[in-house]
């Protein structure tokens, strides 16, 4: 019969006084780490407690001390990861010092607010007060009573009068606000809407603040306020009555109300940020997991708790302690610019006719392409892009002259998809294609083997857009550098009286640091898979039919060598034809890489199967034409429209190189 454990009886103070042979006031001066005691007699005692296991009342302690050595904290919702993060770093710097956190949720209720701060003062050495929601008289009341307090995320609008400075940390949200603006009206966005947060807070008036003097800096934007709150739901709610408003881009309150108003959107078919722009505010940890990884000022949460605990603890030990002497109050959020957030959508309907010719030009660190008021096409430098994505310069959006997009960026079945690009799965081992890489007997695999297209910066000349990008390894080091030229031209009356454009690209890629050899899934063993080159990630539609020199089909294109592919799909907007077309003479066409059924997308393959090697010193020539067409085609159309298009473009090629021979010899001359 096995015996029942008994109880061991709490051990007393006076049983360690005993064994250490001292007394219990020196037992009491130990363990209160008093540095008065002789450090023989402190190990004495410290040795006893061990071995009786004796643990002192806590309670017993505190009356001692005069001190809890516990703090407190009262949020208004602590399932805002704001909140969590400010927890978590106050607590993590209140650890070292010996204090515990004692955390009050006032449920965003202002009238409670009052109340639960003292009842939690009452049982703690201090109070740290976060974005408290009640007026500024009922806060100014309670300051006095609850002292010592930090406040942070709330400031005041005038000294506290006849009594102690409170300690305060802020954020510049009105600050954070206008560069939030600055951002989307850099994309071109002149119709924003605001979602606001909760009525009563301190940090939705800023941010409502800032969101005037933006208005001032730029009288043509026009920003529609509308209630809302700071939770998802509010955001999931608010979503149709900020669609309504017909904005271009969204500002929530806070990256809750943001991620609701994608879920909403992501229901309904409405692109981020093909249709409309979104932006958020805090940076919370999940912002940049969302779908699309989301926009946002970003706040410095959990250096804002231990910023609060140092000041926390200066007024625990010196309650008179002059704020002013603890170092900087106010913090600037920074704009984390990610996905959700992209250029003006087009206006709907064709190009002004009277419109002067396209022309490149430069729009904060991108490059449009405009005809009068459509962006035809946006060059990003990709520098932005996740390094798992292997960063890039890309084409997105690019339009017909009707508006509608024929690229598409960081879709949901392949995030590593950026409009058109020159994106290589293999490159000496490195990825420049992004996302997993395919490993033979393992299958597609994440390694860490991405690589980096770096813009030399795009220079625009009228029609043309030049640029020199550097490649380098996943370890850093050089491979190669690529001259690009981007060149488009007007197409009078492509088919059925519509008119069309052309946008030639064309890149050398220079082995200036050794052999370069070029590799794919197919030729590590996965068939038929390829890819990499000049690839262009074609937009969704309701239904895409590919064409080819080879017939109707994406079984047909995929691995030919016709010289062309085109898609024709059916938007809501209208019907379109995408047409590609190779450079080079016949025997030079490479093998078409095509994808209709999974997703819309082609490219010319470099290392179909087998890998190709560019020597060192020696340069590959690549290049991609395409023709953007709002109407659909048939195959008789696409072949006649692809021999057209291949001819001027290579008698355009040999006026060019005739002139640049010209400038040669004149230049030696």
């Amino acid at each position: 019969m096995s015996k029942v454990s008994e109880r061991r009886p709490t051990v007393t103070i006076a049983e360690v006084a005993s064994a250490a042979g001292v007394s219990r006031a020196t037992v009491s001066r130990v363990m209160n780490g008093r540095s008065t005691v002789d450090p023989e007699i402190s190990r004495r005692v410290r040795e006893a407690a061990a071995e009786l296991q004796y643990r002192p009342s806590n309670v017993a302690r505190s009356l001692s001390l005069g001190r809890t050595e516990t703090v407190a904290l009262v949020v208004p919702d602590l399932g805002n990861p704001l909140f969590q993060q400010i927890l978590r770093g106050i607590m993590s710097a209140a650890d070292p010092d010996g204090y515990r956190v004692l955390v009050a949720d006032t449920a965003e209720n202002p009238s409670a607010e009052a109340e639960i701060a003292l009842e939690a003062r009452l049982r703690c050495d201090a109070l740290v007060l976060v974005s408290p929601r009640m007026p500024e008289q009922d806060l100014r009341e309670l300051l006095p009573r609850a002292h010592p307090v930090v406040l942070v995320n709330r400031e005041l609008t005038a000294p506290q009068p006849g009594s102690a400075a409170t300690p305060t940390l802020s954020i510049d949200f009105a600050h954070g606000a206008t560069a939030v603006v600055e951002h989307l009206v850099a994309l071109g966005h002149r119709h924003l809407a605001y979602l606001a947060g909760p009525v009563g807070s301190a940090s939705d008036a800023a941010r409502l603040r800032g969101l005037r003097v933006a208005r001032e800096r730029h009288p043509d934007v026009r920003i529609d306020h509308l209630p809302c709150g700071s939770t998802v739901d509010a955001g999931f709610a608010a979503a149709d009555t900020a669609l309504a408003t017909r904005a271009t881009a969204v500002v929530a309150f806070n990256d809750l109300v943001a991620f609701g108003l994608l879920a909403r959107l992501n229901e309904t078919g409405v692109a981020v940020p093909g249709d409309v722009s979104i932006v958020g505010f805090d940076d919370i940890e999940l912002a940049r997991f969302s779908t699309p990884s989301l926009t946002t000022a970003a706040v410095p949460q959990a250096d804002l708790g231990r910023r609060a605990w140092e000041r926390l603890r200066a007024v625990i030990n010196d309650p008179g302690v002059d704020p002013a002497t603890l170092g900087p109050t106010q913090f600037e959020p920074r704009i984390e610019v990610r996905a959700s957030t992209g250029p003006v959508p087009p206006p709907r309907g064709a190009a002004t006719p009277s419109a002067p010719g396209p022309r490149w030009r430069s729009e904060g660190d991108a490059s449009v392409l405009a005809l009068g008021d459509l962006h035809l096409a946006r060059y990003e430098p990709g520098d932005r892009i996740p390094a798992v994505h292997s960063p890039r310069p890309f084409l997105h959006p690019v339009h017909t002259l009707g508006g509608i997009a024929l690229t598409d960026a960081g879709p949901v079945d392949h995030r590593h998809h950026y409009g058109a690009s020159v994106a290589v799965a293999d490159v000496n081992g490195t990825s420049h294609w992004g996302g997993r890489t395919f490993v033979r007997d393992e299958g597609p695999t994440l390694l860490d083997n991405h690589g980096r297209q770096v813009s030399g910066g795009a220079r625009a000349d009228g029609t043309t857009l030049h640029d020199e990008v550097l490649w380098s390894a996943a370890s850093g080091d050089p491979q190669a550098r690529e001259e690009r030229t981007l060149r488009c031209e007007l197409v009078a009356e492509a088919a059925g009286g519509t008119d069309a454009w052309v946008l030639d690209w064309r890149s050398a890629l220079h082995a200036e640091h050794g052999d370069l050899v070029i590799a794919s899934p197919a030729t590590n063993g996965r068939p038929g898979a390829g890819y990499g080159g000049l690839f262009w990630r074609v937009a969704p539609a309701a239904t895409t039919a590919v064409l080819s020199a080879t017939g109707v089909g994406e079984e047909l294109a995929h691995g030919s060598t016709s010289p062309w592919v085109a898609f024709v799909q059916d938007h809501e907007t209208g019907p379109t034809t995408l047409l590609l077309l190779q450079h080079g003479a016949p025997h030079t066409v490479r093998p078409w890489f095509v994808r209709a059924a999974e997703y819309p997308g082609a490219g010319p393959a470099l290392a179909w199967d087998e890998p190709l090697t560019v020597p060192a010193g020696s340069t590959l020539e690549i290049g991609l034409s395409a023709v953007l067409v709002d109407h659909a085609l048939s195959l008789e159309e696409a072949a006649h429209l692809a021999a057209r298009t291949a001819d001027r473009l290579a008698r355009g090629i040999e006026k060019s190189s005739t002139a640049e021979s010209s400038s040669e010899e004149t230049a030696r001359a």
